[in-house]
């Protein structure tokens, strides 16, 4: 069975263990995603509808990967900004944007993703990759980033799913189980970090109930899509001009 915090201790307990792998959480995610984690962050930016010029937010940013897609597509006009819990992941986001062309226009700031210290209707999308499953109350994070999404602005979140194909399920599961905590502890060192990553995604809702979370925080056109057979999912929705 999974071994996870519970709600009232979860939020110390991500920010500990994200401390602790920071360095090499970068490398983890190429190896476990076989390089594929690249393309599906352009895809999330894609479904974002981030436009050159525009003020994006991404949340738990971690390392600022997604962060730096979103200001790939935003261009030298744009305006980006990344929040996460953990100091230590910032502060290699920070690191990973030294030589990024357009590092002028990202900022990366700690703050919690279920209180989004933003005013409403503040950016033209939010996205948030890898997060949702660590945060203690879902529902309401998603609610945060809705608020501070503009009127017709896109809310996305690129994350691990269920997958649903028979053999190919169980197949997936009975490599996930072995690998995620052997290669965490022989890369960083860290087994009891990685197996909570594989422990998180492994209990983690399905991708359908998540867009209905969407749906439930006003967000119209919710909707989730599939990756690699499920393997990963897409969920998005679109705030409606009379919302908030």
């Amino acid at each position: 069975m999974p071994n996870l915090p519970n709600k009232d201790n979860k939020a110390k307990y991500v920010q500990e263990t994200f401390n602790s792998i920071a360095k090499n959480y970068d490398l983890m995610n190429t190896l476990m995603s076989l390089g594929l984690d690249k393309s599906w962050r352009r895809l999330a930016v894609d479904r974002s509808e981030l436009k050159a010029g525009g003020k994006g937010l991404d949340v738990c940013c971690g390392t600022g990967m997604l962060t730096m897609e979103q200001a790939r597509v935003a261009g030298s006009a744009g305006s980006i900004t990344g929040l996460d819990f953990s100091e230590k992941m910032l502060e290699v986001a920070r690191q990973n944007i030294v030589n990024f062309h357009f590092k002028d226009t990202i900022r990366f700031i700690q703050g919690d993703a279920m209180d989004l210290p933003f005013e409403n209707n503040e950016f033209d999308c939010a996205t948030v990759g890898w997060g949702l499953r660590n945060v203690p109350d879902i529902a309401k994070a998603v609610g945060e980033m809705a608020r501070v999404v503009k009127p017709g602005g896109k809310v996305v979140s690129l994350d691990m799913a269920q997958p649903m194909i028979p053999v190919f399920r169980e197949l997936y599961w009975l490599c996930f189980n072995w690998a995620v905590p052997a290669v965490g502890k022989l890369f960083s060192g860290n087994k009891k970090a990685y197996a909570y990553l594989h422990d998180s995604a492994r209990v983690f809702m399905h991708q359908k109930e998540l867009a209905g979370i969407f749906a439930k925080a006003g967000l119209v056109e919710a909707r989730c899509t599939n990756l690699c057979g499920g393997v990963v999912a897409i969920v998005e929705g679109r705030k409606p001009a009379a919302h908030y």
